[in-house]
């Protein structure tokens, strides 16, 4: 008789949830300058970001696959959206937000997570932020947790622009020009010097759509002698068809300062999760 795994106990019910496909833009399959120039234009992009994305875009197409880790034959970018953005915009309160995507994270018990122990949380749907929000008391202290779409179009572009990829270059590997090429949504947070955030923050991603890929790119910088407890969840439903998660997580620590980063992932057979992440970590 098989021996019972402990991956054979998980119970997928709460992950398999799928939400009829009701977005508000779906770019074609495949990867050309093209896609990667109408992503931009789709999200308002400074130039700096849409030249960054070609370059990174250049980069991949002369980049091999990687030789390590399993096969990955399976994942034919040419049957892959690199962006499915939500019925939606971006929210602050959670009653806001659509009816069907509210109800799903529901049901994987975000809000409540929020409600009874978080200090904010972020949700993204697809290739969007759809809610983030953090507690007024966090916020008096200084402390920005924001999308960071927002945050690269508004007042801390230029700290996102000298910060962002410079852990996980587009020259890492093929994976990380990819994300490069095509990344969008993703938290940004600064914890400003000697600032301790006691209660964590969490951003949750939840990819929806088959044949899709989720690209969220996660920025965090915890200045001199602060702390902060950051906890990122994923998930999607299983398809019969290939599903990419090629995220990025980027991770600076300053003199002196604590970052506790627990990433949790629930994914199904069908995703192939290429996910890459960084932290740079200065004394003490």
């Amino acid at each position: 008789m098989k021996e019972k795994t402990y991956v054979d106990d998980i119970d997928r019910t709460i992950y398999d949830i799928k939400n009829d496909d009701k977005d508000a833009y779906h770019i074609e399959a495949g990867l050309t300058p093209q896609i990667i120039e109408k992503i931009s234009d789709e999200k308002q992009e400074p130039i700096w970001m849409r030249e960054f994305r070609l370059k990174s875009l250049k980069i991949y197409n002369e980049m091999a696959v990687p030789d390590w880790g399993p096969s990955i034959e399976g994942l034919d970018m040419d049957h892959i959206a690199t962006y499915v953005r939500p019925n939606t915009k971006m929210h602050g309160k959670w009653s806001d937000v659509p009816e069907e995507i509210k109800d799903t994270f529901e049901r994987l018990e975000i809000p409540e997570a929020e409600r009874k122990s978080l200090a904010g949380v972020g949700a993204q749907y697809d290739s969007e932020m759809v809610y983030h929000h953090v507690k007024a008391e966090v916020e008096a202290q200084g402390v920005i947790y924001s999308d960071i779409d927002s945050a690269l179009k508004g007042e801390y572009g230029e700290m996102i622009r000298k910060h962002f990829m410079k852990l996980v270059k587009p020259n890492d590997h093929k994976f990380a020009a990819l994300h490069g090429a095509v990344w969008s949504g993703g938290s940004f947070v600064y914890v400003p010097k000697g600032v301790s955030v006691e209660i964590p923050l969490q951003s949750y991603f939840r990819l929806n759509a088959p044949g899709a890929g989720q690209f969220e790119h996660t920025m965090i910088i915890v200045d001199e002698g602060a702390y902060l407890h950051f906890i990122e969840g994923c998930s999607a439903p299983r398809y019969s068809v290939a599903n990419l998660h090629a995220g990025c997580v980027e991770l600076f620590v300053h003199k002196n300062a604590k970052l506790r980063y627990s990433t949790i992932e629930n994914w199904s057979k069908n995703m192939y999760n290429l996910n890459t992440k960084r932290a740079l970590v200065e004394e003490g």
